[in-house]
């Protein structure tokens, strides 16, 4: 009797056993469906262009499900959504935190670049492109910023395919910080502050040599030059000036 009760125990235990791992099972399918769902929604709102909802579905995602099974997914999607709502800062603290907690991501890559387009964006001013405004004289920092994204995404991922789009940007964001360095160096000749022009003219040709700017550049440090009576620094500059821009004003 005693061991027909054992047995009948120990049955019953492996029923109910049975009976927990199916109810843990069917609530784990439950829950990734639950969030498969959402993450549709989300996905179709971004789809259609509703970003502001798709930003709101993204987030409650994140919040609700930091380790779920599209956890990445989503904190690259909202990284792209908040980009596209230019939301600055949002978007750069969440690249910042996908780099940082996930390194060796397949994405890690595309992080960095978002970076460099969100850094790029911020410093674009819409309003006096589209006026245009001529404001090469306007904070760079921002721009700064997105030339060394790029410049990282180039040197640590070579081969990526946003490889080539960042040298592009590069080369347009170099213009860019260029023309700020030449409008500071002529604020400068503007105010007779001829020592503090020909340092800035000698930056901008030093730094950004291979860009347009460098022929007004040089112009600048001879002008300058000539006007601290500095002739031996004078002629450096001109021969420097005549050699790659023989059409130039100051070229006799």
């Amino acid at each position: 009797m005693k061991g027909r009760i054992l047995l009948l125990s120990a049955l019953l235990s492996v029923s109910l056993a049975g009976c927990s791992s199916n109810s843990d099972n069917s609530s784990e399918d439950l829950k990734y469906s639950q969030i498969e769902l959402m993450y549709e929604q989300a996905q179709e709102q971004l789809e259609m262009g509703n970003l502001n909802l798709a930003e709101e579905q993204l987030s409650t995602l994140n919040s609700r499900y930091p380790f779920g099974p599209f956890a990445h997914q989503v904190q690259l999607d909202l990284i792209y959504v908040n980009y596209k709502l230019d939301n600055t800062d949002e978007a750069l603290a969440a690249i910042d935190r996908f780099i940082s907690l996930n390194p060796n991501h397949k994405d890690v890559d595309y992080a960095l670049y978002m970076r460099g387009l969100v850094n790029q964006r911020a410093e674009y001013n819409a309003i006096h492109e589209i006026a245009g405004i001529d404001r090469s004289d306007r904070d760079s920092t921002m721009a700064k910023e997105a030339f060394k994204d790029f410049a990282e995404l180039i040197r640590k991922f070579p081969d990526s395919k946003y490889a080539a789009d960042a040298k592009q940007r590069m080369i347009a964001l170099k213009s860019r910080l260029a023309k700020k360095e030449l409008a500071v160096a002529q604020y400068y000749m503007e105010r007779q502050a001829y020592l503090a022009a020909a340092n800035r003219g000698r930056y901008v040709v030093e730094h950004f040599g291979d860009m347009p700017e460098a022929e007004n550049a040089l112009a600048i440090m001879v002008e300058s030059y000539e006007q601290l009576g500095l002739d031996e620094l004078r002629q450096d500059a001109l021969t420097v000036l005549k050699a790659n821009y023989p059409n130039n004003r100051l070229i006799d």
